[in-house]
Order: structure tokens, then sequence, then C-alpha cells
């Protein structure tokens, strides 16, 4: 039996779309005309699933709210010892999210059929990463289901957390910059020219800063449309050169190189990554693969690349922290972790431990980056408007100079 997206039409001539469940389409359309419904399209989920992947993609993705909140119910109703299958479809009638519900029903299609939970939860791949997928197959296989589904929950819900600070330590930054931008953009176009063409009919020699401010002013407004475009073309010139590889590899590199964007950069990096191994690790998933699953997560290349190469030197008997740190992109002290973890046979509690030390030093990061740019933004924003207003009222104070 699977699950079915419909859309039918009623005896009003109104279009009504839902899910149901059946054996085939035939069913469906059947089910449909016994509900007085007149069938338009049904399409299996997976496979409107994929088209929608395939067309849509990024616009209509779920959120990593939704999915954390599907599988903390998910593992409420497993624990609590309900079939796999039952607890899908309660969890499926418990969200109000019409593409939620169709997934989880095409997922417990997949487990009605016989197949395991990560094979149906693979149909939707851009939904559930292999993280998720290779960690949930190691909590089958080990019959640990629900502990793997609540790790799951919580590994969801602290990245979210930390992609939300990250988010909201910016955003202040940005828009106060923004506003500045404006303001001054405002004052050298529109205020400026009206207070300085009192001075020009002078034809008498202005101060040079008056002078500067009357030349930025002219060339901001004939100009100042094209600096835009230039500014728009730039940015898209940029983009589309770090869609190649090796391109994006070297811009990479140079950010790693950068004092403090690199550190930024490096933290992240590490605590997504030590977080991520450190879940797969607690699932029992081979160390292999839980390297490599966790490098996928790590969106600074040369960093990735670190990872799959310590993941040969690991395959080849090497010790996981000596050949994280032969890249030297990881922070010594995660290298210790792990070290010490593999020593005492505790790599699951220290690769954890690295994770929250990560986090404790990127919040911090964040936290005094925010308290000194918006000060800091300010006094230049300040600094801007003074001047204008010097080189607006010197010649003022020179009046007298002016007219003789």
């Amino acid at each position: 039996m699977g699950a079915f997206e419909y859309t039918a039409l009623d005896a009003g001539g109104k279009e009504r779309k839902g899910i149901l469940e059946g054996d085939t389409p035939r069913h469906i359309r059947q089910q449909l005309r016994e509900r007085q419904l007149l069938p338009v399209t049904v399409n299996e989920v997976s496979e409107r699933e994929a088209g929608r992947q395939r067309s849509f993609g990024s616009l209509r993705r779920v959120s990593a709210a939704d999915v954390t909140l599907l599988t903390r119910q998910l593992a409420t109703l497993v624990h609590a010892g309900l079939p796999l299958e039952e607890s899908l479809l309660a969890v499926s009638q418990q969200t109000e999210k019409p593409r939620v519900q169709s997934i989880l029903l095409g997922v417990r299609s997949r487990v009605m059929e016989g197949h395991t939970l990560a094979d149906g939860l693979a149909e939707f791949p851009r939904v559930f990463p292999e993280i998720y997928r290779a960690t949930v197959a190691a909590g089958e296989q080990a019959g640990h289901l629900d502990t793997v589904l609540e790790r799951l929950a919580d590994y969801t819900e602290s990245r979210e957390e930390i992609r939300q600070k990250i988010l909201a330590a910016m955003l202040y930054p940005i828009v106060l910059t923004v506003m500045c931008f404006l303001i001054v953009a405002a004052l050298m176009v529109y205020v400026v020219p009206k207070v300085i063409s009192v001075f020009q009919a002078s034809k008498a020699k202005l101060p040079l800063i008056t002078r500067i401010l009357i030349g930025t002013s002219h060339f901001l407004r004939v100009n100042g449309i094209w600096l835009v475009l230039g500014t728009v073309v730039t940015v898209v010139l940029v983009r589309r050169w770090l869609r190649n590889p090796a391109a994006r590899r070297r811009f990479h590199h140079l950010v790693l190189r950068m004092p403090l964007a690199g550190k930024l950069v490096r933290g992240f990096n590490t605590a997504r990554f030590t977080r991520t191994f450190s879940i797969l690790s607690m699932s029992s998933v081979p160390v292999l693969d839980a390297l490599r699953i966790a490098g996928e997560v790590v969106t600074s290349l040369p960093m990735r690349d670190a990872v799959l190469e310590a993941a040969e030197r690991v395959r080849e008997g090497a010790p996981i922290g000596r050949s994280l740190g032969v890249s030297k992109l990881f922070p010594p002290m995660t290298i210790h972790l792990i070290s010490s973890g593999e020593s005492s046979g505790e790599l699951d509690a220290m690769l954890a431990q690295a994770a929250v030390s990560q986090e404790r030093e990127l919040d911090a990061i964040m936290a005094a980056m925010v308290g000194l740019l918006g000060p800091l933004l300010i006094v230049i924003m300040g600094l801007f408007v003074m001047g204008i207003v010097f080189a607006m009222l010197l010649p003022i104070f020179r009046l007298d100079d002016l007219i003789h």
C-alpha cells in the first residue's frame, strides 16, 4: 500500500487536494469516486517529490524545525511501544503541513512494503540528508531506534540554534551598515547640492574640504546608478565564479588565512564536524563512514579535504586525532580532545565536549563582534556626517573672505 497525492473536483466543480493510501492509482481513483469526487490527477508521493526536487528544489524545502518536530514526535511514539507504521501515521495526522504529511505517508508506505525506515527516508534525500539516514540505519540495526531518534532531534535542534545565532549576530551590523550608507548617500545626493549651490554662485575659491564634498556629490549624482549596477554585476560574476570548485577552494583558502574571518570559519565548521561525528559515533556508525558523512557537513572546502585525507589515513591504521591534526586547520584543543577520547575509549564523549567547547567559543566571538561593530559603525557614520556638516559650514565661517 502506498501514499498518493490527488487533485479532484467535487459536485460543485471546486478543486480538492489531499492524500490517500491505496494499492494503485486506480484504487485511489475508485476511492475518490466513492466520495463523489471526480479524479483529475493521482500521483505517488515519492514520484511527486522527485519531480518537485528537479523543478522547484529549494523553493519548497521542509524546514529544519519541521524535521526536528517530526523526529521528536516519532521518537516519543516509538519509545512508547507503538509499531513504526502506526507511529508514522500518527505523526502525519498530527502535522498541519500537507507536504510533511505526504512525505511521512510516503515513508510509511515503504515501511509497510517491508523496507526499513532508513530505506523509506532515502526516497526523500533533500528532506532527510545522509547523516540522518545513516544514523537511523545504525539505530535500526542496533535495536535502539527510539534513542537514536532522540539524538537526531537534539542534533537538528542544535544545528538550527547555531544557524539562528549566526543570523541574529549578523543582522544588526548589516542593517546598521545599510542605514549608514543610505543616510550618507541621501545627504550627498539631495542635501549637499542645495546648500553648496549658494556658495558656488559667489564664484569665490572655496575651502579644499568643501570642493572635495562638491566633487563627490556631483560624482554620485551623475554616476550613482552606474555604481549600483556595477556592484550588482560584480556580485553576480563573483557568485558565478565561485560555482567553479577550484575557484571556490582558492577563495576558501584565502578566507582561512584572514585573522578574524578564518577563526570564525574554522570554529563554525569544527563545531559542525565534531557534533555530527559525535552523534554518528554514538549511534554505532562505522568510524570511516562517520568521518566521511561528518566531512560532508563542513562547508569550507580545504577543511572538508582535510577530513577526507584523514579518513584515508585512518583506513590505513592511523589514529583519528593525529590524522586530523596533519592539516593544522582544526583547533589544537579539538585535536587533543579527540586523541584523548581515542586513548581512553571515550571518543563519543570527547567529540561532544569538543563540539560544546567550539560552540561556546563561537558564541563568545560573535557576541564580542556584535558588541564592537555596533558602536564602531555609529562612530564611523558620525564622522562622515560631521565631515559633511563641517564642509558645508566652513564657507559660512569664511563668508567675509568669500565676499571680498
